[in-house]
């Protein structure tokens, strides 16, 4: 360690004496600097975003509007960047001899390099001049170019070809666009308060942009306005008052459209295409994504998550995705309730305990294996010994109810009844059929798997359920259908996974149940009924950490989950019913469906069977159910 340590000292010395035969070579020089780079700028193509439909709903771009006179910059701006990033910067002719110095004493007082010694005018020359890559020949290049153009122009040119060039985050080039976009204001009418902001974004855009981290950038913004105290570039006073002043940024069209998919677009194009291609090559992407349904479950989620904030638990968050049952096509996705405190994607990358809406697939084992809804077992007390220890598992209500059929239990998501089905027909025969539904996480053949003990994404949660309304045919859900170039050729096609894994026997006498589950939900509650049939399933993992719904009409899936992202338990008795089931109903309540009633096998033979003995009956048994059988 000490000898890594060490050998950065030793670098950064061999950088400094660089930087002095810079200055040797630099007077010996004559050449002056192109600076029609600038003329020539080109800012491409924007690569826009389409919905379903054909029309724009975000863009990527470089903001970069007309360049601003040095005049026209307010003094308190030009002083918010000077001291935040080059204080000497009036003073020095390209390097500054004193900030290498200090930089130097930090750097061997912490034993390690924890501070550089850029001037503005060498950001302005890495800028426009060289890539990004850190070697000792671009070091000593840019300190001999940096002396160059402080020769050439004046102090005022270089900072305002720096200003109009620097880069503010979010595809945003130059001080002017970045006023008008944070704050839908010239540069001229910019505040003490949000030239702290500006200064403060340029050291790392993607920390510090106010529309991707509000919080850092405050606190940024704070620092800038204690050095721009510190060096009397403002008052006591005036720094207390603009440290009071809460960040607010610009809201303009389609940002809060659909924003944690429109991030995840952006990342997966930059991994694919570059930046500059994304920013600037004119791509078109068309997504699957349908503006009404995307705004109705925005709205609902939103509305939802906002009561039980206040209700329930402050800290609770969730996603949604729904999806064309057939195609497989996205229609909406939220990734969490407020994009602005949290960037994660929680409907692609947060794994949550499946729960309940696992038992389907449970019950699909059984029926391949002989086992139909009709046949009961008994709710009572069970136990476990697992690694010294006795595992005790309870129904959600607490309760033991004595003799049920399946039907009866997938309905009421018994517990003992899911286990005792997988103890039956054999654990590892229900792992081996959850296997084909795509999970990415390790499937374990133990009794706990009958309650859902596995982490899976809310993506793998809804492909899942939905080979329930599809016919027993699994389609990996997605949201992208293809890419063109700025020329108009498809350089991308998306081509999903899809494959029949149960037979549509199968599905189609588990949907069924499922149908009677959802009607339970919609018999409690006053709403108006929906205006197609439905399948549902909620879920609630061990002390209600995540609480799910997943349902279907004949065209749309939705799977939602709600729960609190460190998963701690969000309260008692926190179930589906009462947190995600709503935000369903409310969405397909507001959704016009062209179709009504699912396509089910023409094989399955229609049943009234008395749920709790499993024994035929007529209609007017109150214990009466409508299931399938083969």
């Amino acid at each position: 360690m000490l000898k890594t340590k060490i050998s950065h000292l030793i670098t950064f010395t061999i950088i400094f004496i660089a930087f002095c035969l810079g200055i040797l070579i630099a007077l010996l020089n004559n050449n002056l600097v192109d600076f029609s780079v600038l003329e020539n700028y080109n800012p491409g193509k924007p690569s826009i975003i389409l919905d379903e439909e054909g029309n724009e709903w975000a863009r990527f771009e470089l903001d970069k509007r007309d360049p601003v006179k040095y005049n026209h910059i307010p003094q308190h701006l030009i002083n918010a960047f000077v001291a935040s990033e080059d204080r000497e910067f009036f003073n020095h002719s390209g390097i500054s001899f004193k900030g290498i110095i200090r930089s130097i004493v930090i750097n061997i007082s912490n034993l390690r390099i924890v501070q550089g010694a850029s001037t503005i005018t060498q950001q302005l020359v890495k800028l426009l001049f060289f890539d990004s890559k850190k070697t000792f020949q671009r070091k000593v290049k840019e300190q001999f170019f940096a002396l160059l153009v402080e020769r050439q122009f004046s102090k005022e040119q270089i900072l305002e070809t720096y200003l109009n060039h620097v880069y503010f985050g979010c595809g945003i080039y130059g001080i002017q666009a970045a006023a008008q976009r944070f704050f839908s204001k010239s540069v001229d009418n910019i505040t003490i308060s949000e030239a702290a902001v500006l200064a403060g974004i340029v050291r790392s855009p993607a920390n510090y942009c106010p529309l991707l981290s509000p919080t850092s950038a405050q606190k940024r913004r704070d620092l800038i306005l204690y050095l721009m105290r510190e060096l009397n570039f403002i008052t006591v006073e005036e720094y207390e008052q603009n440290k009071q002043i809460k960040l607010l940024v610009s809201q303009n069209k389609n940002q809060n459209f659909a924003p944690h998919l429109k991030e995840t677009i952006r990342i997966s194009l930059e991994d694919k295409f570059g930046k500059q291609r994304v920013y600037c090559g004119g791509l078109i992407i068309q997504t699957t994504i349908n503006r009404k349904i995307q705004e109705n479950a925005q709205r609902e989620f939103i509305n939802q998550l906002t009561r039980l904030k206040r209700d329930v638990n402050s800290n609770i968050d969730g996603a949604l995705i729904s999806m064309d049952v057939k195609t497989g096509e996205i229609k909406a996705l939220i990734g969490g309730s407020d994009f602005s405190c949290s960037k994660f994607n929680r409907a692609l990358q947060a794994k949550r305990q499946m729960g309940s809406i696992f038992k389907p697939i449970v019950y699909a084992a059984a029926v391949e294996n002989n086992i139909n809804f009709t046949h009961t077992e008994i709710d009572e007390p069970m136990e476990f010994i697992t690694n010294r220890t006795i595992w005790k598992p309870k129904n959600n209500t607490g309760n033991f109810e004595g003799k049920m059929t399946l039907a009866r239990a997938l309905s009421y998501s018994n517990n003992i009844i899911a286990i005792k089905t997988l103890l039956k027909i054999g654990s590892k025969k229900v792992a081996d059929l959850a296997h084909k539904f795509k999970f990415t996480s390790r499937i374990d053949p133990y009794p706990a798997l009958a309650l859902g003990c596995l982490d899976v994404t809310l993506k793998e949660a809804i492909a899942a359920f939905n080979v329930f309304a599809n016919n027993g045919l699994y389609i990996e859900p997605h949201y992208i259908k293809w890419i063109k170039n700025e020329w108009g050729k498809k350089i991308f096609k998306s081509t999903p996974v899809q494959g029949q894994i149960i037979d549509p026997l199968v599905s189609g006498q588990v949907a069924k149940v499922l149908s009677i589950g959802i009607k339970r939900y919609l018999g409690r509650l006053k709403n108006p009924p929906l205006k197609c049939e439905a399948i549902g399933k909620t879920g609630t993992t061990n002390d209600c950490r995540t609480s799910w719904f997943s349902g279907s009409t004949p065209e749309l899936t939705t799977t939602i989950y709600v729960g609190c992202d460190d998963n701690k338990p969000m309260g008692e008795n926190i179930f589906g019913v009462r947190t995600a089931f709503p935000i369903w109903l409310n969405l397909n309540q507001n959704i016009p469906f062209t179709q009504n009633k699912f396509a089910f096998d023409l094989r399955l033979k229609e049943i009234t069977m008395n749920w709790v003995t499993g024994e035929l009956c007529n209609s007017y048994d109150p214990e009466a159910v409508n299931i399938f059988l083969n």
